[in-house]
């Protein structure tokens, strides 16, 4: 899969132009400005929620559980590993409005960045005016917001970051992120948009 993904980026230049397999499942991800495509490489159920694996042409590999990053590789900026509490459902989050409190660890590469904490707040929020959402109408979305926690006293100043977004699809009932923003640090962020071939197609007519 990755050497075919490999093989299709190498020739049409643009990874927007490339016609995609339809018999697997994309992430259209922004880094830098620039997009890739990422395929579903496997995904691993646990009590948790399904952890998704997703592979680059040029060797990212990006893990995601419920919408959020999980770990990422291949970038120059890495989050090697991340641990997550158990979350209530996005419908759940949606219907409250109590913001939820929660804690990330995450190990950061290059620097052997071991063991940061992280305490953040999510909240429900309009849908923002300027996002990288394509062929979706954001106003069709369930949008949450996560910042950091400035009041937590594990809350370094020297490692904010901006906060993370998220668009959920609730139409079956208990909520899919279909589309998020995350800042790996103050100046290098990415977005995920879940992608399919009929999506490249329609994108290109």
């Amino acid at each position: 899969m990755v050497s075919t993904l490999r093989h299709a980026f190498d020739q049409a230049g643009s990874v927007d132009s490339v016609p995609l397999n339809p018999r697997y499942s994309y992430l259209r991800v922004i880094f830098d400005g620039q997009p890739v495509i990422l395929a579903l490489g496997y995904t691993d159920p646990t009590p948790d929620g399904v952890i998704q694996v997703w592979y680059g042409a040029d060797r990212q590999v990006l893990r995601l559980q419920n919408g959020r990053l999980l770990g990422l590789v291949g970038l120059p900026l890495e989050w090697r590993s991340v641990s997550l509490p158990t979350f209530p459902a996005w419908s759940e989050l949606a219907n409250t409005n109590q913001p939820l409190q929660w804690t990330r660890i995450r190990d950061v590469m290059p620097g052997y960045r071991m063991g940061i904490r992280d305490a953040l707040v999510l909240r429900r929020i309009d849908p923002p005016a300027k996002n990288e959402l394509r062929k979706l109408d954001a106003a069709a979305l369930t949008w949450f917001e996560e910042s950091f926690d400035l009041a937590a006293p594990e809350t370094a100043a020297n490692e904010i970051l901006p906060p993370a977004r998220y668009a959920v699809d609730m139409t079956d009932g208990t909520g899919k992120v279909v589309y998020a923003e995350q800042c790996l640090s103050p100046n290098q962020c990415l977005s995920w948009q879940q992608w399919s071939a009929s999506d490249q197609a329609a994108a290109n007519e």
